[in-house]
């Protein structure tokens, strides 16, 4: 909300200063520049929680590639052994409930804290929005004034 609010009123200043030619439209330009901002932001904001996005939704898959694989272990240790007791199976099938721990264990948080983020990503624009529109409700009192 600083960032808005000074961008806003270096925009308020340079249109001020520049005179009573630049201060017609001086509201339609500090409402454009804060905007530019709050998109800006946001951008910021979101584009941050594409690393949680990217991690809840492909942790699964890597877990589930590493099952597979520890199941293909398995099937392997069997036909080298020719034999299917517990202990020519058990590592494989240990590694492949391993791997799905893990890809588990990175995706749960993940989109736990992704949810939780955009939740708030999404209550800060519209306080940002707000926010705007009361800082233009005031630049349109302030020139009414004038």
């Amino acid at each position: 909300m600083a960032l808005l609010f000074s961008s806003a009123m270096r925009e308020w200043k340079r249109s001020t200063e520049a005179g009573s030619k630049h201060f017609a439209g001086v509201q339609a330009r500090v409402e454009k520049v804060m905007s530019v901002t709050i998109n800006r932001e946001m951008l910021s904001l979101e584009g941050n929680l594409l690393f949680l996005a990217t991690v809840g939704s492909i942790a699964p898959f890597v877990g589930l590639f590493g099952t597979v694989w520890g199941i293909m272990n398995s099937f392997t240790s069997i036909a080298i052994s020719k034999d299917t007791n517990l202990a020519v199976v058990a590592p494989g099938i240990a590694e492949a409930l391993f791997a799905t721990a893990l890809g588990l264990l990175a995706a749960i948080p993940a989109v736990i804290a992704y949810n939780k983020f955009s939740s708030e990503v999404g209550r800060f624009g519209s306080r940002l929005e707000g926010f705007a529109d009361e800082f233009s409700a005031i630049v349109s009192r302030q020139l009414d004034d004038r």
